[in-house]
């Protein structure tokens, strides 16, 4: 009735968020925050997640309505999926035989508030699908989604879009110069590969590549972790499964420019072939690393990825993202991944889509003249890990990858370390599938996607300046 309804809404008290159950907890409402602060979302994605999870009533038929502004429905969407993971192995999951089903209605306020289309629809359907598909393979340990697994993974995409992925693997890596991807999955039972999904429209003007770290698990190699930093490293693939997610999507809602998802995967193991610290490896830019720890493997096969793209795909744009260091969850948090770009317009670019989607992104410094000496060696081209770990270790670990390419490269390169926010707590979050199709939403044929561009033609977004209604209840 109207009048319980007012009282439950008079009892809400948002600090940032808060909920009522009704009717004996058959419903619940809950208020988002009235406001955010500058670096966070204003559809304050993260409380989205938070509240569905902790609030939602059981059942087998479960209903969500979303109430906010037309800006915020993509980044809502996103933040709710998240809430849905895929992955379970509990075996009362495999008994159940009825399938729980949600629903989710989106109630437009403020600007623009008419019926949503379609197409829309549509479009978050992908976008959804992509996030709970990263979040899915980054869930899976690594006995199930080895690199043969993950192989599959990207060929059941491939098929779903009608292409067929470029694979190079094990010992072609080798003889085709892929010294860093070889040399850190050689010591697995399940061998390295360089896989590559091309999507090339007629008419593209550019050609962008997407390069993933897909490391399935990383124990460290011979400078191996210990017992309480290991766990968890069936993540260290989130960087290439959110690319996968992305690409799926992204082709599905249609991209005008060429776009190939180049994913870099490898098993990081411990073996009598496993690398040593002090071995030297060629890799397929042509230079010359020290290993002298073999668990800064990331940056090995990024820097295979990221000069694959650059020679042999001709990419004008090289976007790479992968959980990269320990040190980016220290510099920019659990809910910001950090950006390291040569390119001052697509740092911003980068912040402005965290923003618009919910996947929150905030820069390092970018300074190679400075810190690239880290990673002097007496013997070789370069070490692959720094002299000093006090020193911005999570611009360093990106300028490696970087310097692969040249620093003095034309081009625009752009690296994402979402080593913290690919997880909250024990579960996967999907995180950079919204990111990345925000990020190139501009160059998408979806009008959804390049409303949420920070770079797309219809600039959509309200002025930063332009005051919030703090007394505005959001609710979920």
């Amino acid at each position: 009735s109207p009048q319980i309804w007012q009282s439950a809404l008079s009892t809400l008290n948002p600090n940032p968020t808060d909920s009522c159950p009704l009717y004996l907890n058959y419903a619940t409402v809950a208020a988002l925050p009235s406001r955010v602060s500058r670096h966070n979302s204003p559809s304050a994605a993260q409380f989205i997640t938070r509240l569905v999870r902790n609030c939602l009533p059981g059942g087998v038929n479960r209903c969500i309505v979303m109430v906010c502004e037309r800006s915020e429905v993509f980044a809502s969407a996103c933040a709710l999926a998240r809430a849905f993971p895929l992955f379970t192995h509990r075996s009362s999951a495999s008994r159940r035989t009825e399938k729980k089903t949600v629903t989710v209605e989106f109630f437009l306020v403020g600007q623009n508030n008419g019926p949503i289309e379609v197409a829309t629809l549509k479009c978050l359907a992908s976008a959804t699908e992509g996030v709970r598909l990263a979040a899915r393979i980054v869930d899976t340990p690594c006995n199930e989604m080895n690199t043969d697994n993950f192989l599959e993974e990207i060929k059941k995409v491939g098929k779903d879009l009608g292409i067929t992925p470029t694979i190079i693997r094990d010992e072609e890596l080798k003889e085709r110069g892929f010294g860093g991807i070889y040399g850190v999955g050689k010591a697995a039972l399940h061998p390295p590969a360089l896989v590559v999904l091309s999507h090339t429209p007629d008419g593209a003007t550019q050609t962008i590549a997407w390069v993933g770290k897909g490391i399935v698990y990383d124990t460290g190699g011979l400078s191996i972790k210990g017992k309480t930093t290991m766990p968890g490293m069936k993540r260290d693939c989130g960087g290439a499964a959110a690319i996968l997610g992305a690409f799926k999507a992204t082709v599905k809602q249609g991209f005008k420019d060429n776009l190939h998802a180049v994913f870099c995967l490898a098993e990081n193991a411990v073996g009598p072939r496993a690398t040593r610290p002090d071995d030297i490896h060629v890799l397929y830019s042509g230079k010359t690393v020290e290993i002298n720890n073999t668990d800064a493997e990331g940056r090995l096969i990024l820097a295979d990825g990221v000069a694959y793209a650059c020679k042999d795909l001709g990419a004008d744009i090289i976007l790479d993202m992968a959980t990269l260091t320990g040190a980016q969850g220290i510099a920019t948090g659990k809910y910001h991944a950090a950006v390291l770009t040569n390119n001052e317009e697509w740092e911003k670019a980068c912040v402005k889509a965290g923003r618009n989607c919910g996947d929150l992104v905030h820069p390092l410094v970018y300074c190679p003249e400075l810190h690239f000496s880290e990673f002097t060696s007496a013997v070789a081209d370069m070490k692959n890990s720094v002299a000093d770990r006090d020193n911005t270790p999570s611009s360093c670990a990106g300028l490696f990858i970087a310097s692969h390419i040249g620093f003095d490269w034309p081009g625009v390169w752009v690296h994402i370390d979402i080593a913290a926010p690919v997880h909250a707590g024990e579960r996967a979050t999907g995180y950079g599938v919204a990111l990345l199709l925000s990020l190139f939403g501009g160059a998408s044929e979806d009008p959804l996607l390049n409303m949420v561009s920070p770079l797309g033609c219809n600039g959509n977004s309200l002025p930063e300046d332009m005051e919030r209604d703090s007394k505005r209840r959001r609710l979920v």
